[in-house]
């Protein structure tokens, strides 16, 4: 495991380097006084020598294992496509580097237990990339349900949905490359914050369906048509009585919103419903008996995490706190702590999506395993 030393910024390699890492992960590198972009990974040559100017490093490779064997390097952060994340996360743990991984972590709940099981008994700290739950407005729903001003928590109601073009997802469309479609890719991280919020799910009906054969590529050129799904729905009973509902897909058309699509999050209370809505990232939609929904502001303390350079008054609201996930990876190495999520957490959606997929195949509800582990 590499102990990180309070003397010298924690050096954090990309495996990666594509546009999520772009985006996200480096300005939140940037951001963080603690921590140093120390290197980058990448299959291909060409993205390399760009990042090599627009990150300004020279620790360059295409090699994973090289990167995660460096000496230099203290943790890593990949974002590499689904299938690849097994052995590059049994090679970072093997190597001692703490690792957080974009999601879904695997193609299925077998290898994302391997995935944990590795990270946790090399005694690195793991995080999976559940974006969405650094947002303001979740970190305050969840504020709200966990402390009781909402009542009991009776039902969760999530929707999102994209108008993403019908032209080819490359490797994301095909089940040896990514799993599933939208189920493990947008709908993973609803399944998530869910369980977050009201607790485990007991058990869960479900189904998925593709429309769109994507079988001609953005450019024109045909391709192999798409094995996985467009749209995914579930009906889930967690273990505390209450129940949830969602729904996401890729062709909602008129839902663009900037490229930011329409996500919606509902809790209903014996007390107060609750609405979060990611293109409303600092504020919240909350109403109860003879006060109807209607927005409110997410008060400071929530707007970032504690201690955070962020300025939460600057940059685009819906794309600034994903830099927090970066935050939170750092503070768990310094503090010597497990990230929130975890490879845990990423395990537990991860059985929930493929249960989905099983319920579709039997056409019939399916179990949960209490806890996975």
């Amino acid at each position: 495991m590499s102990v990180f030393p309070t003397f010298r910024p924690l050096n954090i390699a990309i495996i990666g380097a594509g546009a999520v890492s772009d985006y996200h992960h480096v300005p939140g590198i940037r951001l963080d006084p603690r921590a140093r972009l120390a290197g980058a990974c990448d299959s291909s040559v060409e993205l390399l020598e760009k990042r090599r100017k627009d990150w300004d490093i020279t620790n360059l490779t295409t090699d994973f294992e090289k990167i995660c064997a460096d000496p230099g390097v203290d943790a890593v952060i990949i974002a590499t496509p689904n299938f690849t994340h097994l052995p590059i996360t049994l090679a970072a743990a093997r190597n001692g580097k703490h690792v957080m991984c974009e999601k879904p972590l695997g193609l299925n709940g077998d290898e994302v237990r391997q995935m944990y099981h590795a990270c946790r008994d090399a005694g690195v700290v793991h995080m999976t990339a559940f974006t969405y739950r650094f947002a303001p407005s979740m970190r305050y729903m969840r504020h709200l349900a966990k402390t009781g001003a909402l009542g009991d928590l009776r039902h969760f109601r999530s929707q999102r949905f994209l108008d993403w073009p019908e032209t080819s997802w490359g490797w994301r469309q095909y089940k040896d490359k990514a799993g599933a479609g939208d189920l493990f890719d947008m709908t993973s991280h609803r399944i998530d914050f869910a369980i977050d919020l009201m607790g485990p799910l007991k058990s869960l009906c479900g189904a998925v369906a593709r429309f769109v054969p994507r079988n001609i590529t953005k450019e024109g050129a045909p391709c192999p048509p798409s094995e996985v799904d467009d749209w995914s729905s579930l009906i889930g009973e967690f273990d505390s009585g209450a129940v949830g509902v969602w729904e996401g897909t890729t062709l909602a058309k008129g839902y663009g919103f900037k490229g930011s699509g329409h996500e919606w999050a509902e809790i209903n209370g014996s007390e107060a419903s609750c609405v979060y809505r990611l293109h409303m990232p600092n504020q919240l939609m909350l109403g109860k008996t003879g006060r109807d929904l209607a927005p409110i502001d997410v008060p400071a303390e929530f707007l970032k995490p504690a201690g955070s350079p962020r300025d939460p008054a600057a940059g685009e609201p819906a794309t600034v706190f994903r830099y927090d996930l970066v935050w939170e990876f750092v503070s768990a190495i310094c503090e010597q702590r497990q990230a929130v999520p975890s490879f845990y957490d990423g395990l537990r959606a991860q059985v929930v999506a493929d249960s989905v997929l099983q319920s579709h195949a039997r056409r019939s509800w399916i179990d949960i395993p209490p806890e996975p582990v």
